[in-house]
């Protein structure tokens, strides 16, 4: 069985830096007045409760809209351990994959952007699982303006709030800044 709001209004209290704290002793390692959870392997703050671990960021959530979200939850600004609800949205879970920085080994500083043999420049991008071949280009700046519309044309502009494509085109003048 799942928390309730009942029960996370119950035994926390938010503050508004985003972190749970304790209102109930539930344990003997429990204090009250303590931030709730600790951090795992992958930076994201894990509470138990009543024999159950959540993600911390789901039990904010949970806390302030009544309900336990039924996909994804999004970090907007990519920060896994900024759970600050105003940083958090409920997403498809194909969006909070979209909402991923570059990989380490890209080294165009754009993702789906990359150099070729040739010496042109590739851009790409995948859709569920399936890669895009956008084409080769002479002008890095096109291969981004291509790769953003791709984004666009995809409806990423509301997954990906952060897209490395979008804030270099913005950047450097390519594009104006949506409202």
């Amino acid at each position: 069985m799942s928390i309730t709001y009942e029960r996370v209004r119950e035994l926390f209290g938010y503050r508004d830096d985003g972190y749970l704290i304790w209102k109930v002793r539930t344990s003997n390692r429990v204090k009250i007045g303590n931030i709730a959870g600790c951090n795992d392997h992958c930076s994201y703050c894990l509470i138990g409760v009543d024999g159950k671990i959540y993600r911390s960021h789901r039990l904010i959530w949970l806390w302030h809209h009544g309900y336990m979200p039924e996909h994804g939850l999004d970090h907007r600004n990519r920060v896994k351990g900024d759970n600050r609800v105003e940083n958090l949205r409920e997403t498809s879970d194909q969006c909070n994959v979209r909402n991923t920085g570059n990989y380490k080994h890209n080294k165009s500083g754009v993702k789906g952007i990359s150099r070729k043999i040739n010496g042109k420049w590739w851009a790409q991008i995948k859709v569920n699982k399936q890669d895009y071949k956008l084409g080769y280009f002479d002008n890095f700046d096109e291969a981004v303006l291509t790769r953003l519309a791709a984004e666009q044309c995809l409806d990423w502009n509301r997954c990906d709030s952060a897209s490395p494509a979008y804030r270099y085109a913005l950047r450097h003048g390519l594009i104006k800044q949506q409202l």
